[in-house]
């Protein structure tokens, strides 16, 4: 899941250089000293107040609320073409500070194909965005063994939550591992008090404590010598290169690939003051508008891409002193996207996303989706002066979501943690130190790093045509300023769908075809 632009356009946003989050984590599920076992306190997370709660309400007491011990399962799937046998493990991995105490425990999922060779055999590890949105999403939606359908407007918060085979699971060219970083599914805080908190959840500390688990997952099932891939969505797209670059460095451990599922690079577009955010929607905005009328492909945008780097950017540019520029500008947005002209007029063609999502289709009382702008749901206040409404593409999902994960970890995989199962905690993103200053996060500085560094390092960067949270044409801009040595190693391609485009079975296969190369190559 995305990111949440709005709030994070109010604000100017950094990245943080942590000393404490740098140094800190200095290990992962090693045998505490008796004296840190002992003194350890853990935090459970309760409902929507769950990371706040993890750091502030912990108990004294650590061993009862610590996850259970690994449970390790045979599985078998059937698919139309073929079966699958594989081991499924849920679990988690304890990390340490520099001192021997326990900070966290991150749970992850991992499925591995029966009678492969470890040596040889791929392995990805695979998580999403937020911050503060756990692994379900792409485990249940694209890549895992299982998939819960997705279907945009026909799913409701009261869809059944049963999950059916994948046929276009990734298992059968590569081993999958699904983590949740803390404070999402089941991973929690055994630490109390505001410090390790503060540790995990920033730029860096959650960078610290994701690579730290990847490489503790690959030394616990003797996997250090197989290929490995990493794959993240939405604010994975900061997370991906910071996390590769990290093994690289600090932990000895080199990725042959990259996947990243509907990303944001740069935040830089998004504080609310930079003329780039109009350039990158433009061409979602459009799509969406195209949509409403018959099917939509990227080739059908080329006009729409041409125009929002070349007039669009300049007429922008002159500013709304400009009067003929903005007018200009302003007509043509109401022409591409058939918003009244009129309203195009009032805001000079500078539509945001909210303003976009409530006045495409308010004459019919509807708002468009945020994470699919092709999904349209009611307005629950059609006649207010002010905007109160939530995502119809992205709220429906929650409820059978996070029923799946539940069902499937309790009766599938046989682990059954106490606590409840943060699929989407908000808390985590409305805590989160994205540092204070000048530089907002961005990640396309370690991706330049990463593929300087490794010459055998490829990269797929794969967008939804009406995500709103993480337009495509912003990637698309990021990449395009990238050295030729590094383009030619860097995949972009963009599908029908939103953020999460994977819920059309068109776009899922097509995104399991591209990933499947990659790691074969």
């Amino acid at each position: 899941m995305a990111t949440n632009m709005p709030a994070l356009r109010r604000a100017t946003l950094v990245l943080a250089v942590s000393a404490f989050a740098l140094a800190g984590f200095a290990r992962a599920d090693d045998p505490p000293q008796p004296r840190a076992e002992a003194a350890a306190a853990a935090g459970q997370k309760g409902g929507r107040g769950g990371a706040q709660s993890a750091s502030q309400n912990a108990s004294p007491s650590a061993e009862p609320h610590r996850l259970p011990s690994d449970s390790t399962t045979k599985q078998t799937l059937d698919l139309p073409s073929r079966t699958l046998n594989f081991a499924a493990t849920a679990g988690s991995i304890r990390v340490f500070d520099g001192k021997g105490e326990p900070l966290a425990d991150i749970a992850y999922t991992s499925y591995e194909l029966d009678g492969a060779d470890r040596a040889t055999r791929p392995v990805t590890f695979l998580f999403n965005g937020g911050p503060g949105a756990s692994s379900a999403w792409l485990q249940f939606g694209a890549a895992g063994p299982w998939r819960l359908p997705l279907d945009g407007e026909a799913l409701s918060p009261s869809a059944s939550p049963e999950v059916k085979p994948n046929a276009e699971t990734w298992l059968d060219f590569t081993d999958l591992v699904f983590i949740d970083p803390v404070s999402t599914g089941y991973s929690r805080f055994v630490a109390t008090g505001e410090d390790a908190r503060k540790s995990f959840y920033s730029v860096d500390g959650d960078v610290n404590s994701i690579a730290l688990v990847i490489r503790r997952w690959l030394e616990k099932h003797d996997r250090l010598t197989s290929p490995k891939y990493v794959a993240g969505e939405s604010y994975g797209g900061i997370r991906g290169p910071k996390v590769v670059r990290q093994l690289q460095l600090q932990h000895g451990v080199g990725v042959r690939g990259l996947i990243l599922v509907s990303p944001l690079l740069d935040f830089r577009e998004f504080t609310g003051t930079s003329l780039l955010q109009y350039v990158a929607t433009l061409p979602s905005y459009v799509a969406v508008a195209r949509a409403a009328k018959g099917p939509v492909k990227r080739a059908d945008l080329a006009d729409v891409e041409a125009y929002a780097r070349g007039e669009f950017l300049a007429d922008l540019v002159k500013g709304e002193a400009d009067k003929e520029a903005t007018n200009r500008l302003a007509d043509k947005v109401a022409e591409l996207t058939g918003i009244d002209q009129a309203v195009s007029r009032r805001l000079a063609g500078r539509f945001d996303v909210g303003e976009f999502r409530r006045e495409f289709d308010r004459k019919n009382g509807k708002v468009t989706g945020r994470y699919d702008g092709s999904v349209r749901g009611l307005d629950p206040y059609p006649d207010s002066s002010s905007s109160r409404f939530g995502d119809p593409s992205g709220d429906a999902l929650q409820a059978p979501l996070t029923s799946a994960a539940v069902d499937l970890l309790t009766h599938k995989l046989n682990w059954r943690p106490d606590g409840s199962y943060e699929v989407l905690n908000g808390a985590v993103e409305g805590h989160w130190d994205f540092g204070r200053g000048i530089n907002p996060p961005q990640s396309v500085s370690e991706l330049r790093q990463i593929l300087a560094t490794d010459a055998k390092l490829n990269v797929l960067v794969a967008h939804g045509l009406f995500d709103l949270a993480t337009p495509y044409f912003g990637s698309k801009r990021v990449l395009d300023q990238l050295p030729a040595f590094a383009t030619q190693r860097v995949k972009f391609v963009v599908y029908p769908g939103g953020h999460m485009f994977y819920s059309r079975d068109g776009s899922r296969q097509a995104l399991r075809s591209e990933v499947e190369t990659l790691i074969r190559e």
